[in-house]
């Protein structure tokens, strides 16, 4: 382990984030897990996919 990893899970023993903070946290996993289940087991709307672009036709000469 590096000694910076040391160096800052001291200063997360000695100073821990705040009750907002970890709440922000756990609420971006809690959406992420969401939209992942979500395309998961019900799949991913129509209109959200992107449609494929086509490489432009090349004149033969």
């Amino acid at each position: 382990m590096d000694w910076l990893w040391l160096l800052r899970m001291r200063q997360w023993a000695q100073h821990p984030p705040s009750a907002r903070r970890v709440l922000l946290v756990i609420g971006v996993i809690v959406v992420c897990l969401a939209l992942y289940a979500t395309e998961h087991w019900i799949g991913w709307p129509d209109w959200m996919t992107l449609d494929p672009v086509r490489a432009p036709a090349r004149v033969i000469r």
